[in-house]
């Protein structure tokens, strides 16, 4: 990408209002994904319009399936069935997607071609040996680069098998994948996870009327006859509601409502360790819809109180982490995180780079090997690297708020991947908040 931005955010400021932030990333994706295989017409609303789900759909769409949109967050998607997709031309770029490399991992490792997939230099970075070796005890042959990164080369298969795999660590795109795998092996394939992870992928193959079966950390899958097509709508990132969730509970005279949310119970962590922290949320008008529970979140200011994060919400709030650190820099007294090894190897390493950029903002944070010690303080300013990951960048523009100087946050091209317009929402619901574009 040849242009960078940066974020320049002014002190103070609070968060009121309503608001409805951009569609699931997970969901989006997924939607795209069986979408695609299904037979029949799908339509999905809400859909994301970062570059990551951009990337599946685009990926698709090299496969030979027809997708219109996305107009509005409405995309149709003429499914071609389990075995309709052909060979692609070109190697599939993901951009920073690992989510649609972990997965399509999966999808292709059944297919009857070969397919490359290939990303930009933060994702082949990221670990892939996750998802190879569980593929190869299935059957799949798989190439990469040195130590299982990317690119990929995965070469076409008519024979997977089904495996029982018990996962070494929590991980909602290795579970994801196999299950993907398992739409195209032969017997039954299982997988074991040693915490919960979200499970939209198995929602969603139940809302495409294929069976899954849940037993305890067990799901299971077998090779069925098709996926018939459906309509999704897609709620509210609660990752991306994460930011403005915090940010509401850290800026003093704070009242901000955000609509039609996704509450996934297995999402959720961000808002029970807020409210461990004595956050000020109220969940209302719950429903389910298209197999998901939403709701709208109503968060005012509140004192946050520094707290031990409970381990068994770390997998629950995973994508959360770099905004919770944010909270633990207002909150009064210590918070520590451990358990969370697993933020090393995102989109950069979340811990050390937090860690770097709040000692920077002049807060007492040490990172550790599996998390952070976090005393609560005051945020000065200064200039952060986000190191082209958007929660990252997202952040640290929401310790704006409660800054008592001017922070700069650079490389935040990024932003777009997850959440487009996240600048001028941001601004209309009361953050100092601007963006430059250099060339």
């Amino acid at each position: 990408m040849t242009q960078s931005i940066t974020f320049t955010v002014q002190p103070g400021g609070h968060l009121r209002g309503e608001a409805r932030v951009p569609g699931d990333k997970s969901i989006s994706h997924r939607s795209i994904m069986l979408g695609s295989l299904a037979e029949g017409i799908t339509h999905v609303s809400g859909f994301l319009e970062g570059e990551d789900a951009l990337a599946t759909l685009r990926s698709f769409q090299a496969m030979g399936v027809e997708i219109e949109g996305p107009i509005n967050g409405n995309v149709t998607i003429h499914g071609v069935g389990l075995d309709g997709l052909t060979a692609p031309k070109d190697p599939l770029y993901l951009g920073n997607s690992g989510t649609s490399m972990r997965l399509l991992c999966g999808l292709l490792a059944g297919q009857k071609f070969d397919a490359v997939l290939t990303g930009d230099e933060s994702l082949s970075g990221r670990p892939m040996k996750r998802v190879i070796d569980p593929l190869s005890q299935m059957g799949a042959v798989i190439e990469s680069a040195d130590q299982g990164r990317a690119p990929l080369t995965i070469r076409g298969q008519a024979g997977l098998h089904g495996i029982h795999y018990d996962m070494p660590i929590a991980s909602a795109q290795v579970k994801s994948c196999l299950l993907l795998a398992g739409l195209y092996a032969e017997g039954v394939t299982s997988v074991v996870e040693p915490a919960p992870t979200r499970d939209h992928t198995e929602r969603m193959l139940v809302g495409f009327s294929y069976p899954v079966k849940k037993e305890g950390s067990q799901v299971s899958i077998s090779r069925q006859v098709k996926l018939t097509a459906t309509d999704i709508d897609v709620p509210s990132d609660i990752s991306s509601a994460a930011f403005f969730l915090v940010g509401a509970s850290i800026a003093p005279d704070s009242d901000l409502t955000l609509k039609h949310v996704g509450v996934n119970p297995t999402r959720t962590g961000i808002i029970d360790i807020l409210k461990l922290m004595g956050a000020d949320i109220e969940l209302s008008n719950q429903r389910t819809v298209g197999g998901e529970p939403v709701a709208d979140i109503r968060v005012q200011s509140a004192q946050l109180k520094g707290i031990a994060i409970p381990e068994n919400l770390v997998a629950l709030a995973i994508d959360e982490f770099p905004v919770i650190f944010v909270a633990a820099a207002c909150a009064e007294g210590e918070t520590v995180l451990t358990g969370a090894k697993e933020l090393r190897v995102k989109e950069s390493d979340r811990i050390q780079v937090m860690a770097d950029g709040l000692k920077t903002l002049g807060v007492n944070a040490k990172p550790t090997e599996d998390g952070m010690i976090i005393q609560g303080g005051v945020i000065g300013g200064g200039k952060v690297i986000s190191h082209h990951d958007h929660r990252i960048a997202m952040a640290f523009a929401i310790a704006g708020l409660r800054a008592n100087d001017a922070i700069l946050i650079d490389d935040c091209a990024n932003v777009n991947t997850s959440f487009p317009g996240f600048v001028t929402l941001a601004s209309q619901l009361g953050l100092d908040i601007s963006s430059e574009e250099k060339v």
